[in-house]
């Protein structure tokens, strides 16, 4: 495998891990909403999605996609993301879990997955596209490269 490949590699693991962080977050927040306040599945849904959004978007851009780009922008791109996702995730799921009552953790989890798959590919080449590596890590990372290939002349 050539180096590009296991740079991508690595990063959509990082992806993977991190993403999975924010579902804990998003899963125990929904469930103590949905346990605790008992609220409609709706607003417990909303809030969950809102703070482990906030998390992977916090971690994937520092360290999975190295990005020094506009921090302002890249949160609109992510926001214009969920402008979209949210609102149909959210009525698509309140339809399955309170009008045909389908388990509302698996609705959830059912959101998460796709979520998952849809995020990465509009944060790897939407969102972080062509500011990818350009963080001080990834120059770093990229002058200790540098350096080995001159020591190894």
């Amino acid at each position: 495998m050539d180096k590009e490949k296991k740079k991508e590699v690595l990063r959509a693991i990082k992806f993977c891990l991190f993403s999975f962080s924010a579902g804990i977050i998003e899963i125990v927040t929904f469930t103590i909403l949905n346990e605790f306040a008992r609220w409609p599945y709706w607003p417990c849904y909303l809030i969950a999605l809102v703070l482990s959004v906030l998390w992977n978007f916090t971690l994937n851009r520092k360290f999975t996609f190295k990005s020094a780009n506009n921090v302002p922008v890249a949160m609109l791109k992510v926001a214009g993301y969920y402008a979209v996702f949210t609102p149909l995730s959210t009525l698509l799921g309140n339809y399955l879990a309170e009008s045909l009552l389908w388990n509302e953790y698996l609705v959830t989890g059912l959101n998460m997955a796709l979520n998952f798959v849809t995020e990465y590919l509009f944060d790897r080449f939407v969102v972080f596209g062509n500011s990818i590596d350009t963080n001080e890590a990834a120059k770093a990372e990229s002058g200790k490269t540098a350096f080995k290939a001159i020591k190894e002349e």
